[in-house]
């Protein structure tokens, strides 16, 4: 951190400054401005959430508080004084932790040395594992989680205890301030009512918090304040959650004012036709039960249940990203062998998943590469790659979405994450696919971007795709499939077409048994 010198303190009697100021931020990449003038304001021992469609500069701000952007223009003050961050270190030392959308965890190492990594505790060169393991234990405590074992690779945890881990190691730091950006995206209702717990016991310390959320109905939960970006522009600052309809955020964040919609079921499914995906007793040992259904032509198939029900096993498993331990797969009557992704994708069948950073795109790659991965034939000419052909094609599928920002020969690292996974479902679309899977299709989806995806995907079943849809959202998945099946603890406990089903209803089939 470096603090600009003969910068006057604040009279004595001003009472005390906001602990961070960011005042009109610039941040230009090449041809694009990605944040035009930003302002926020946040003060110690209150959660300031900071919302915005995707692409409206929220990741950008974020990156340049935590010192891993510089800006062009603007000013930062830290408890009034002017700073600057140069690196990530800088803003780590002075108190400023960060838990990205996309988990930064190394997967090999245990979950003691995931907390640490970086700053080790150590003695003359020598690591103090036994010191680091029970602080560890204490972090994960704090938390509410100490059945997560310490010395368990970070790659074998679920994604909402990789959540936990990541933070705790931002907490292993003296953290004054704590930034989360969209924490709660994996997890299910009963541990977003813990991460809020451990969100207010926090506050209650005197640690400020930056959430950051699409999920509105949290920011009336846990937050103080709001500050709205639209366009790499803060569009609004300091609105008092209390005080401010969820409809005047909407037409902040979207220049609309309603909310999003689902679109109607226009056509009914074939029941009389075959089916075009048929999956019977697919089992996978320790993971799910044996379980049977299948989806027709112009079928939208939703699975329900909480996080760790085994619903992204299962779409996994069908796809062949993992082996089954028992079951078939057909795909227009053609018997899909086990474990083959390669058979599944030459069949028709397209997968959008859960994770989709480290297992539906290549980061470093262009957004037209990522579109047109899975249709390279259609651009081979006698050998050769027709690289202009690729990009006339990708640029037809990202105005189609809507990707932004414009362009595809920008790498796709570079898209927030909403875009992201409109470029995944964009190569879908190129690919023409008769069976598509959606893992988490809004994950992390800003609300204009939620009612675009739920056209899109209902066109998609009206032009005949056969779609099965995973979501943590009862809402979602009522609204956007024809049938549902609800699963708890690797079972499927019921099914029923979604017409006839409500939330409460639901929430019961999947809370039953559960624990408290």
């Amino acid at each position: 951190m470096t603090v600009a010198p003969n910068d006057p303190a604040p009279p004595a009697d001003a009472g005390p400054p906001p602990l961070l100021e960011m005042r009109g931020i610039l941040k230009r990449f090449p041809g694009v401005l990605a944040l035009g003038g930003v302002d926020l304001t946040v003060r110690a021992a209150e959660v300031h959430c900071l919302l915005g469609q995707n692409g409206a500069g929220k990741s950008t701000l974020i990156k340049v508080l935590s010192g891993s952007y510089q800006p062009d223009g603007g000013e930062i003050r830290w408890e009034g004084r002017p700073v600057t961050f140069p690196t990530p270190i800088g803003a780590i030392k002075v108190g400023i932790s960060t838990i990205y959308q996309e988990l930064d965890l190394v997967a090999d190492l245990s979950v003691t040395e995931n907390i640490f990594l970086g700053h080790e505790l150590s003695t003359g060169g020598f690591t103090r594992r036994h010191q680091a393991a029970t602080r560890a234990r204490e972090l994960l405590a704090r938390m509410g989680h100490s059945g997560i074992g310490v010395n368990r690779s970070v790659g074998s945890l679920s994604p909402a205890s990789q959540q936990i881990v990541s933070m705790a190691r931002a907490l292993s730091h003296d953290t004054r301030l704590l930034i989360l950006d969209e924490p709660s995206a994996v997890l299910d209702a009963g541990e977003v009512e813990n991460l809020f717990r451990v969100v207010r016991g926090l506050v209650a310390q005197g640690v400020a918090v930056v959430y950051i959320s699409h999920r509105l109905e949290e920011i009336r939960q846990i937050g103080d304040r709001i500050t709205v970006l639209k366009d790499g522009s803060s569009v609004a600052t300091d609105l008092p959650v209390s005080e401010t309809p969820t409809r005047e955020l909407i037409r902040l964040m979207t220049g609309r004012s309603i909310e999003y919609v689902f679109p109607p079921r226009t056509n009914e499914p074939r029941g009389d036709a075959a089916p075009v995906l048929e999956v019977d007793a697919l089992e996978r040992r320790g993971l799910f039960s044996p379980v049977t259904f299948s989806v027709h032509a112009g079928e939208i198939l939703g699975l329900a249940g909480l996080v760790g029900a085994g619903r992204s096993e299962v779409v996994e498993t069908l796809y062949g990203a993992r082996r089954a331990t028992a079951g078939t797969v057909r795909v227009n009557g053609r018997t899909m062998p086990n474990g083959s992704v390669a058979a599944r994708v030459a069949a028709g069948v397209g997968l959008c998943p859960e994770e989709r950073k480290s297992q539906g795109l290549l980061l470093d790659e262009s957004v037209a590469s990522n579109i047109t991965i899975s249709t390279l034939q259609r651009f081979s000419r006698a050998g050769f790659l027709d690289h202009a052909a690729e990009r006339v094609a990708a640029r037809e599928m990202t105005e189609s979405l809507d990707v932004r920002p414009a362009g595809v020969d920008r790498a796709v690292r570079t898209l927030s994450g909403g875009n992201q996974q409109k470029v995944v479902l964009a190569r879908w679309l190129l690919r023409e696919c008769k069976v598509l899977l959606l893992d988490e299709p809004t994950r992390g989806v800003d609300i204009g971007a939620r009612t675009e995806i739920y056209t899109l995907v209902r066109a998609l079943a009206d032009s005949g795709v056969a779609v099965v849809v995973v979501s943590s959202e009862v809402e979602e998945v009522l609204g956007l499939a024809d049938r549902v099946l609800v699963m708890r603890e690797g079972a499927v406990v019921h099914e029923a077409p979604a017409s006839t089903l409500d939330e409460a209803q639901v929430l019961d089939l999947v809370m039953e048994g559960a624990p408290a």
